[in-house]
């Protein structure tokens, strides 16, 4: 095993962000392009069990929101999982959880910022995509504070976007909802799969941990509130929808939002939902730069990644030179190849990044505020499943590159 041995020249982060700005970052990652696109694959996948496995997929977030609140209160460091995972289990199980995360989460960049382009200028979806990271990663090179201000506009924007839609679809013309006419379990829980793509941005909340101002009481109480309100939001809106088109048309549209409108006879709506779906991709794109670029940093102070990439900007008080390693990264992915189709793999990096989670808050004591048992092991039993019912592509994909990581881990063992 390495030993880990942090830098000792690194300068911490200043601890600047209080209970709102953490919950809008927590809300800007998960009201975000999840809720424009995650809809319809999931509806392919589950059809009129759609809200039921909305409600499953809301459930294992719960369980691993519980216990990232709990492991971040006890280690209040910049880089979630990674932190946990080294810290409660060993070394190796907090470098895979790191690894998963900046893979799996880069990929969601990338599809992220093509998401922009696909609804602001499908003709130069990669160029708008590329120029929309650059955007965005100028943005968080100047402070973290900035960053939470713009997620607040965007959060508000998009919300507004979201109460129209419901105020359209009630409107209009339903149709007979069935939770259990042409569904199958295995569709079910593909599809929560799906849907717990667009649920995961509570880990931002914690990935920030190190520049939260009192982050024992701040992180639990901000993943609670993004979490619930969250799942409040996606439930109303999926049972508009839903009740609108149908499990069948749902799941055969690229933009549910903007159809389920124009069905409600509301049309003159749906550049206006095009518009909220550019924006909450950009929010989602943003605190996604913040949590890769932010687990980067905690990954090169324990030599996981080059060492340079753990400067903390002397007068920004922000990790620059990760964040500009993520955002060149993601800009070349963005610019020349479509990941879309990354939301499956994604997926199933970040399940098993919740997963290193939950054993890890198994294993904390009753001074360090344990969860209930039940919440770890429904979590981490939640995380498995899932991540097996997904595509067999994602699944495929997703083993290979954590075979990859343990490959690069065991050979660095070997050389040390």
């Amino acid at each position: 095993m390495i030993a880990h041995v942090p830098a000792q020249s690194s300068p911490e982060l200043q601890r600047r962000l209080g209970l709102a700005d953490s919950v809008v970052i927590g809300l800007g990652s998960m009201i975000g392009a999840g809720i424009f696109a995650a809809l319809a694959p999931a509806a392919a996948a589950a059809e009129s069990g759609l809200l039921i496995a909305l409600v499953l997929a809301g459930f294992v977030a719960y369980c691993n929101a519980t216990s990232s609140a709990r492991l971040a209160a006890v280690h209040p460091k910049s880089g979630g999982t990674y932190v946990y995972g080294r810290e409660q289990l060993g070394e190796f199980w907090g470098y895979l959880a790191g690894w998963s995360f900046v893979v799996g989460k880069t990929a969601s960049c990338a599809a992220m910022a093509l998401t922009v382009g696909a609804y602001a200028w499908p003709a130069q979806q990669h160029a708008i995509a590329a120029g929309a990271v650059i955007l965005l990663t100028a943005i968080n090179y100047v402070g973290v504070q900035k960053s939470a201000v713009l997620a607040r506009v965007i959060v508000a924007a998009v919300l507004a976007v979201l109460a129209a839609v419901l105020a359209a679809c009630a409107n209009g013309p339903r149709t007979n909802l069935d939770l259990v006419a042409d569904t199958t379990p295995g569709g079910i829980l593909q599809a929560a799969g799906l849907l717990f793509f667009a649920f995961a941005g509570y880990a931002r909340i914690a990935t920030l941990g190190e520049e939260v101002r009192d982050p024992a009481s701040t992180i639990p109480r901000a993943i609670a509130i993004a979490l619930g309100l969250t799942l409040a939001v996606y439930a109303a809106v999926a049972v508009a929808v839903l009740s609108t088109l149908g499990a069948h048309t749902l799941a055969s549209t690229t933009d549910p939002l903007a159809q389920a409108v124009t069905a409600a006879g509301a049309g003159w709506l749906a550049p206006v939902v095009r518009i909220g779906a550019v924006l909450a991709a950009l929010g989602s794109l943003l605190a996604l730069i913040l949590g890769v670029s932010r687990t980067t940093l905690a990954m090169a102070r324990d030599g996981h990644l080059p060492r340079r990439l753990d400067a903390v900007h002397p007068k920004f008080g922000v990790p620059h030179r990760a964040e500009i390693a993520v955002g060149v990264v993601v800009a070349l992915l963005a610019a020349t190849v479509d990941l879309r189709s990354a939301i499956g793999f994604s997926s199933f990096a970040v399940l098993v990044y919740y997963l290193v989670a939950n054993v890890s808050a198994w294993t904390l004591t009753t001074e360090q505020n344990r969860p209930p048992r039940w919440i770890p092991v429904l979590g981490a039993l939640g995380c498995v499943v899932l991540a097996v019912c997904l595509p067999w592509e994602s699944v495929v994909g997703g083993m290979v590159v954590l075979s990859l990581g343990a490959g690069l881990w065991l050979v660095r063992s070997a050389l040390n």
